[in-house]
């Protein structure tokens, strides 16, 4: 296994030189749609997965980057994840519209996979200043404190994160009305900030919809090796990171929790 030490200073350095310089400064020129208004890009993203993806190459040697703008500019294909090998996914900055808007909730995410699984995970909060890190069979941990959910809650009594912009019909109502039942829920807009608040117990479940790997990747090993649990509704088919088409999936931070969740979801 790599050092993950060393791959936590990188994306800090990242932040620290490509992306933080940029927010709340970001001029006109700097901010580009790819897919709609809802689907931006910026200089920050591209210099910090450019050098992130140097970077990470570097500290594992015969790894290779599968970035988010190296994908989305047709560069680099996501599909070689369904293969052999080893490979890092990188967000360079995940929820870019947060960030163009000011916003405090963005991240900085990578994940380690080899052979279709994924061995750690990073999710660096660069307003926030602290790390979640979780490597396979060695438990999840933020600003350096472990992290483990336990027990049970009724989803009564829950708060999710549900981001029902990126959802498509009939899904949208469905949940939206069903996420009605829980205590409250928030559309966060960052699987950064809604994996990292669900492994530390901040919420209790996130639903989520947009397939691509490097939103999730990191997010699984951080929320499993805390004790939640990733699948796929309704049934419940295991999360693997590979790209493919939008499905509705539901994460909860605790693993026992799952079902019942699942169950509410599916009742409207």
């Amino acid at each position: 296994m790599t050092d993950l030490v060393k791959a936590e200073a990188l994306l800090r350095e990242a932040a620290e030189t490509f992306i933080m310089p940029r927010w709340r400064s970001l001029s006109e020129g700097e901010v580009e749609e790819k897919s709609g208004p809802q689907d931006l890009v910026t200089v920050a993203d591209r210099e910090a997965e450019l050098f992130l993806t140097r970077a990470l190459e570097d500290l594992l040697p015969g790894s290779k980057v599968i970035g988010e703008e190296a994908v989305s500019a047709g560069t680099v294909s996501a599909a070689a994840l369904a293969g052999e090998g080893t490979f890092w996914l990188v967000d360079p900055v995940d929820g870019t519209n947060n960030f163009v808007h000011g916003s405090d909730r963005f991240g900085v995410m990578a994940a380690l996979v080899r052979d279709q699984k994924v061995r750690a995970g990073l999710i660096y909060l660069p307003v926030d200043g602290r790390c979640a890190v979780a490597e396979e069979g060695s438990g999840a941990f933020f600003g350096g404190e472990r992290l483990r959910c336990g027990g049970t809650k009724p989803f009564s009594e829950a708060s999710g994160d549900f981001s029902r912009t990126y959802v498509e019909e009939p899904y949208r109502s469905t949940f939206d009305l069903a996420t009605r039942k829980g205590r409250e829920t928030r559309q966060g807009r960052c699987s950064a900030y809604a994996y990292t608040d669900t492994a530390r117990g901040i919420i209790d479940y996130v639903i989520q919809y947009i397939m691509t790997p490097w939103d999730h990747a990191p997010g699984q090993i951080i929320v499993e090796e805390a004790g939640g649990r990733f699948g796929f509704l309704p049934d419940g088919e295991a999360y693997t990171p590979v790209a493919r088409e939008p499905r509705p999936m539901l994460v909860t931070g605790r693993a026992g929790d799952w079902e019942g969740y699942a169950e509410v979801l599916g009742e409207v």
